[in-house]
């Protein structure tokens, strides 16, 4: 790849999101001139009203269940009253202080995204953009779209996320029935928080809410919270919540939510209703592809609004790509980013990778966390591999009695014959940074023999992943068998 061709490319990037950010700041580094449309601020709703403040928020929370469960490990906190005698203080939460703090981070982490692009070179234009054609978008730049900027570039990259789906039985007003978005102006934590919807969303704001102390009862349309998700893992999370004092109505639907005086009404389609102070719903997400000029160009959408993208995030307009939540790839902000990276390398004839679901690693932000990566048993259970699964219970694990944890487990899944590791769960405090080592033992297809020789600390979690693979050996098998 020459310097000039790379120098002779323009990249025109329609949303700040992960994905066009990526985009933006990988061009930049290849040395094309780069432009950046975005409207809301850069790092889109990932930063500034999803991933980045909803994350916060649980951090709050998993703090908030640290201090009350210190005296399970000896750790005791007193007051000295009047008298003199020990009073047991309570542990409170400034809801409105909370949301102050998580939305300034938000804010700081988007002003630092938007200084780094600024540093690369990238061009940043505020405002509503729209595609007018193959190799131009239009921007309404002005109050009420009075002035416009117009944009033209060999390759346009389309990053313009998702937006919370919305029913029309279930109006939000942003008060007692809201969005996702819309839980940070809450001046108080809520009385009793109803979610609608039990899958990642919805799992993550019931788990968080519930452990900052509000009573909360999560409607699920499944047998299971986390429908889609080990059945294992999902299993654990539904004690907890139990066990923490959640109502969870499973296999019930909701037909209509309304407000009623200072509080909302849930109707189930049973006919039950469920009385709260605050509805959060969280049905889904919905492509903010629509109005942009998308179709006049000729890129193709599915049926429910997303762009179709290949591997190397490029659709059916050869010069147009795509990332995140808005295309038909998994709908994940580590996906995005790297979607947007894969863009920009392969509009530019930079070495490109395409993305492979199999290496995807996700975790869902509840206490415990899920994290997941690669091939899960329900693979096997449906013939799509054959493989074997061997589970730990974390609670045999030495440091996890030290913490008190005893919720949790490391699942290995391998491939038969040649042990390779193809996928894994782990369910555990943290378990976001604890799913890394199986995350590169798929990437790299290491076996469970590779993976059990390698030293972990002891006492620590990470040693939960050592004992599950020494337990995967298979006498007389190939280690060096690949996939």
């Amino acid at each position: 790849m020459s310097a000039s061709f790379v120098h002779s490319q323009s990249v025109a990037v329609l949303g700040g999101g992960p994905g066009g950010y990526e985009a933006a700041l990988a061009a930049a580094q290849l040395g094309a001139e780069v432009t950046l449309v975005e409207r809301a601020g850069v790092g889109g709703a990932a930063v500034i009203t999803d991933v980045v403040p909803s994350k916060s928020l649980i951090a709050t929370a998993d703090a908030a269940v640290a201090i009350s469960e210190a005296s399970d490990l000896g750790v005791e906190f007193f007051a000295k009253g009047e008298s003199g005698r020990a009073l047991k203080p309570q542990v409170a939460i400034n809801l409105a202080a909370v949301n102050k703090r998580l939305l300034s981070l938000a804010r700081q982490q988007s002003d630092d995204m938007r200084g780094q692009l600024v540093d690369a070179g990238v061009r940043i234009i505020s405002g509503h953009g729209r595609l007018d054609d193959h190799h131009s978008i239009v921007v309404a730049t002005g109050p009420g779209g009075t002035d416009f900027d117009r944009v033209e570039a060999h390759t346009l990259v389309v990053a313009v996320g998702a937006a919370p789906r919305e029913l029309p039985s279930a109006q939000p007003d942003g008060e007692r029935i809201l969005t996702w978005t819309q839980l940070y102006d809450m001046k108080a934590l809520p009385e009793h928080l109803i979610v609608v919807g039990s899958g990642v969303t919805g799992a993550e704001f019931a788990s968080a809410y519930m452990n900052l102390g509000a009573k909360v009862t999560l409607i699920s349309s499944r047998e299971h919270v986390l429908p889609g998700e080990d059945r294992d893992a999902a299993a654990v999370l539904e004690k907890v919540f139990r066990r923490g004092g959640m109502t969870v109505l499973s296999r019930s639907r909701a037909e209509r939510v309304e407000r009623v005086g200072d509080g909302v009404l849930v109707t189930l389609s049973d006919g039950r209703t469920v009385e709260g102070s605050h509805c959060l719903m969280a049905v889904g997400s919905i492509p903010n592809t629509a109005g942009i000029g998308l179709e006049d160009v000729g890129v193709e959408l599915t049926g429910s609004g997303h762009i179709r993208v290949n591997r190397v995030a490029r659709t059916s307009v050869p010069n147009i790509y795509a990332a995140g939540d808005c295309t038909t790839f998994v709908p994940l902000a580590s996906v995005a980013s790297m979607q947007g990276r894969t863009a920009v390398f392969h509009a530019l004839g930079d070495t490109v990778i395409p993305l492979e679901r199999r290496r995807i690693t996700a975790n869902i932000f509840t206490a415990p966390e899920i994290a997941t990566v690669g091939r899960q048993e329900r693979d096997l259970e449906t013939g799509a591999i054959n493989g074997y699964v061997h589970k730990l219970p974390l609670a045999a694990n030495a440091r996890a009695k030290m913490m008190g944890i005893s919720d949790g487990f490391v699942k290995i899944v391998a491939r038969e014959g040649s042990g390779t590791v193809i996928g894994g769960v782990i369910v555990a405090p943290r378990a976001s940074e604890l799913i890394y080592p199986i995350a590169i033992a798929v990437e790299r297809r290491l076996t469970v023999d590779q993976v059990s020789r390698v030293f972990a600390v002891f006492p620590s979690l990470t040693a939960s992943i050592t004992d599950a693979t020494r337990a995967m050996h298979q006498v007389n098998r190939d280690d060096d068998a690949l996939d």
